[in-house]
C-alpha cells in the first residue's frame, strides 16, 4: 500500500460484481468508496457528498456515463471533479467519445488491477496539482507553498524564505487596467524563474501566493545573490510594459478620490527574508510572519530593496 493520500472515490456502474470488485481493491488502498448502479442515483451522490473521483461506466441504463460526464462538466460545481470512463468497447472512436465528453482517462475492461488503481492515483494526483496552481503564472499556489515551507522546518537543512512584491502595483491596474496589470505580474513571475534556474543545485521553490506576492524557498547562500538578480533583471522588463509618454515623465499621474492628482513611480520589487541560520523555526507560520515583517522593512525604502532578518533567536524566545 502506499503512504499516498487517497480520498472518496464514486464508483458508478450497473454491474453489482463488477462494481463491488473494485470498490474492494480500492478500499484496500486506502480509499474512501462509494457505489452507485444508475446515473440518476449517482448525480445524487455526487450532488450530496462531492466525491474526490468518479469511476464511471458507460453503458448504463437511465443515464448512461458520457452524458452524465457531460452534465457533470456544465455545473460549475461539478465541473472540477475528476471522471474515469470504463467501458467493455476498445475502439478509439468510443474513447474520443469519452474523452470529447470530459473525462480525465479512460480505461477498457477486462482491465488490471494495478492498473486501475494506478490510474486513479495518477488523476487524483494531477487534479490536486492543478488545484494547486495559480492560474495565471502556472505556479504552485498556497497549499503547494505552505507544504514546502513545513517540509524545510521539519528537516535538517538550512533555507531561507524569500518573499516577494512589488511596489507601487496598484498604479499599474489603475492607469492601464487589470490586463496589463496581469502582464506585469507573468513578467515578476519570468524573471523570478529565471534567477530560480541561475541560481543552482538544488532548485530552489518558487511559489505564486496571488496577485503580485510570491515565494523563493532555496538555500541561505542561494538567496543574495538570487535577489540581487531578480532586482536587476525585472526593473527593464517592468518599464517595457509601460506607454512611453508614461516612461518618458517617469512616473503614473492618477487622481484620487477627490479628484487630487497623485504621482507613482514606477514598479520596483520588496523582497522579506527570513533564514533558519539565525534563528530556529518551529511552525512554518513563523517563517512567513518573519518573512513578511521583513518584506514590510523593504518597502519603507524607496526603489527595489532586500531586507533579511539576521536576528538571532531560538524557537520559544
Amino acid at each position: 500500500m502506499t503512504t499516498d493520500p487517497g480520498g472518496l472515490v464514486l464508483v458508478v456502474d450497473d454491474d453489482p460484481d463488477i462494481a463491488r470488485f473494485i470498490e474492494m481493491n480500492l478500499s484496500f488502498e486506502g480509499f474512501d468508496v462509494a457505489v452507485s448502479h444508475d446515473g440518476f442515483d449517482a448525480r445524487e451522490q455526487i450532488a450530496l457528498r462531492r466525491p474526490d473521483l468518479v469511476l464511471l461506466d458507460v453503458m448504463m441504463p437511465r443515464i448512461d456515463g458520457v452524458e452524465l460526464c457531460r452534465q457533470l462538466r456544465a455545473d460549475p460545481l461539478t465541473a472540477g471533479i475528476p471522471v474515469i470512463m470504463l467501458t467493455a468497447k476498445g475502439l478509439s472512436a468510443d474513447k474520443v467519445v469519452g474523452l470529447t465528453a470530459g473525462a480525465d482517462d479512460y480505461i477498457v475492461k477486462p482491465f488490471d488491477t494495478l492498473e486501475l488503481v494506478a490510474r486513479v492515483r495518477s488523476t487524483l494526483r494531477r487534479n490536486r496539482e492543478v488545484r494547486g496552481m495559480s492560474p495565471l503564472t502556472g505556479l504552485p499556489g498556497n497549499t503547494r507553498i505552505l507544504s514546502a515551507i513545513s517540509e524545510h522546518v521539519a528537516g535538517d537543512g538550512d533555507y531561507a524564505v524569500c518573499y516577494v512584491d512589488m511596489d507601487n502595483f496598484k498604479s499599474v491596474n489603475d492607469a492601464y487596467g487589470f490586463v496589463r496589470g496581469d502582464e506585469m505580474i507573468t513578467v515578476l513571475a519570468q524573471t523570478l524563474d529565471r534567477a530560480c534556474a541561475e541560481a543552482g543545485d538544488p532548485a530552489p521553490f518558487l511559489g505564486h501566493i496571488g496577485g503580485d506576492d510570491f515565494v523563493v524557498i532555496c538555500t541561505p547562500d542561494q538567496a543574495g545573490p538570487l535577489t540581487d538578480r531578480v532586482i536587476a533583471l525585472f526593473g527593464p522588463a517592468a518599464r517595457a510594459l509601460y506607454d512611453p509618454d508614461d516612461l518618458a515623465r517617469g512616473y503614473l499621474e492618477l487622481g484620487d478620490r477627490q479628484g487630487v492628482l497623485q504621482r507613482f513611480d514606477p514598479v520596483t520589487v520588496s523582497v522579506g527574508v527570513a533564514s533558519s541560520t539565525h534563528r530556529t523555526f518551529a511552525d512554518p507560520r513563523e517563517v512567513v510572519a518573519v518573512a513578511t515583517e521583513m518584506k514590510q522593512v523593504a518597502k519603507g525604502t524607496a526603489g527595489s530593496r532586500v531586507a533579511v532578518d539576521r536576528r538571532s533567536l531560538t524557537a520559544g524566545e
